[in-house]
């Protein structure tokens, strides 16, 4: 490899994606080692563009004094710039640059990226969501990711129109059921600290009917899922059912807790359960 030019710049990006999900995802980066060493570097462009966008909402730019005009702003700014580099192949954001280099590849368009963007753009807002802004704000936070990673995993691949829907169908709704578990372990955040009630009904106080009601949705859309993973390439379907195992005993361990505990209290997955998980996706895949 050329040590000065585009390819150094090309690799430099392709790093600085990895150090995004090495830092910010202990999770998601072990599942991610089971992906084949391509795969797995694309998923990590895909990660690292949603966490700049993520962070930009709530994380350092808020902390750092930056108002809710300005992150409004520079997340216009991070949109037409990622629009930008998916036209050109080029940017000075080395985040955006990386993304671009796997979306451009793979055929990722502002199709699935603006809804993105529109649904971390309501986040910005202190609100309450009734049934359809939910599922709008589902599709762009999470659905669209997971069809990004689609795109990624089946590349190259020949399908009938029955295994693309399924595929797609299986990809919305392990993103759906992700984003599901999300607004019931960062509940008290949302609500107590940002203003936010994403689930209907739980702008004064989550109740035992909300929960069990988003835990059984998390449930549908985990079983949607299952029905997808068998026909992804081996080279990342232990790594998929890894990230959805994970998430599984996430939602064993929201739906035993009581609701007024997870009004408090972030839940999490034990390491030795994680290593657990993967040690039985290693044998998965090695049986594959």
């Amino acid at each position: 490899m050329s040590t000065t030019g585009i390819e150094l710049y090309n690799a430099t990006a392709k790093a600085s994606a990895a150090v995004v999900i090495g830092r910010y995802s202990t999770s998601f980066s072990w599942a991610s080692r089971l992906f084949d060493a391509s795969t797995r570097d694309h998923i990590a462009r895909i990660y690292a563009l949603v966490r700049l966008a993520d962070e930009l909402v709530d994380g350092p730019a808020e902390t750092a004094g930056l108002d809710v005009g300005m992150r409004r702003t520079l997340l216009d700014e991070l949109e037409s710039e990622t629009a930008r580099a998916l036209r050109l192949g080029f940017s000075t954001n080395l985040v955006v640059h990386a993304f671009a280099l796997t979306a451009r590849e793979h055929g990722i368009g502002m199709e699935l990226c603006a809804p993105f963007f529109a649904s971390m753009r309501r986040d910005l807002d202190v609100a309450t969501f009734d049934a359809a802004a939910l599922k709008e704000y589902i599709h762009g936070s999470a659905e669209v990711v997971g069809l990004m990673c689609l795109a990624v995993f089946d590349s190259g691949t020949t399908r009938s129109p029955l295994q693309r829907e399924l595929l797609t169908t299986g990809a919305r709704r392990l993103g759906a059921a992700f984003q599901k578990v999300n607004f019931l372990r960062d509940f008290a955040e949302d609500h107590d600290e940002r203003g936010r009630a994403y689930l209907p009904g739980t702008a004064q106080r989550l109740t035992e009917t909300a929960k069990a009601d988003v835990v059984s949705s998390i449930r549908e859309d985990l079983h949607a899922a299952d029905q997808a993973i068998p026909l992804l390439a081996g080279g990342c379907r232990a790594a998929v059912w890894a990230a959805q195992a994970m998430f599984r005993e996430l939602t064993d361990r929201l739906e035993s807790t009581p609701a007024d505990v997870l009004a408090h209290t972030r839940i999490r997955v034990p390491a030795p359960v994680k290593l657990r998980i993967l040690a039985q996706a290693l044998g998965r895949k090695a049986a594959s």
